[in-house]
């Protein structure tokens, strides 16, 4: 799947960052309880939250209450909005990182990160986004499909 809408890749890199440290099946199973606690992943609405809001969501049982990530989903917010005032579409501006995308791992080794992921993970951080390190954005660009990098045996390997 290849997604360019630049509200859904927020979230999506968003979930990536609640990801770290747990399995996937975490997340996906409280995709729900984090769009109803994050406004529907609304970049405008999440960055208007105050610490009244960050105390809410440390308490709601329906997402991953660990408060760095619900503090950085905040920011990152309005760092999705800096760009968008001073101009800068999240979606171009990512894309445009991974020329030719999507790229294959044409080697033999399971990568967790690349010099694409790196690349991204510090042009976001200079834009003010937190838990956007080389591994969580290397995973997230598996998901938008700037990445593929399926094992050779995996019956999706020849798709792009």
């Amino acid at each position: 799947m290849t997604v360019r809408d630049s509200r859904m890749l927020w979230e999506m890199l968003m979930l990536e960052g609640f990801q770290a440290g747990l399995s996937w099946l975490t997340v996906l199973r409280r995709r729900e309880g984090f769009r109803k606690a994050f406004a529907g992943f609304d970049p405008v609405q999440v960055a208007q939250f105050d610490e009244a809001d960050s105390e809410r969501l440390m308490q709601d049982p329906g997402i991953i209450r660990a408060r760095a990530k619900i503090q950085a989903t905040i920011g990152n917010a309005r760092a999705y909005l800096t760009m968008q005032e001073q101009g800068e579409d999240f979606s171009t501006f990512c894309w445009n990182m991974v020329p030719g995308a999507p790229v294959r791992n044409e080697t033999e080794q399971v990568l967790t990160c690349s010099p694409a992921s790196e690349a991204l993970s510090k042009a976001l951080k200079k834009r003010g986004f937190k838990f956007v390190g080389p591994v969580i954005v290397y995973a997230w660009m598996q998901a938008v499909g700037m990445v593929v990098d399926h094992d050779p045996t995996c019956f999706r390997y020849g798709e792009r």
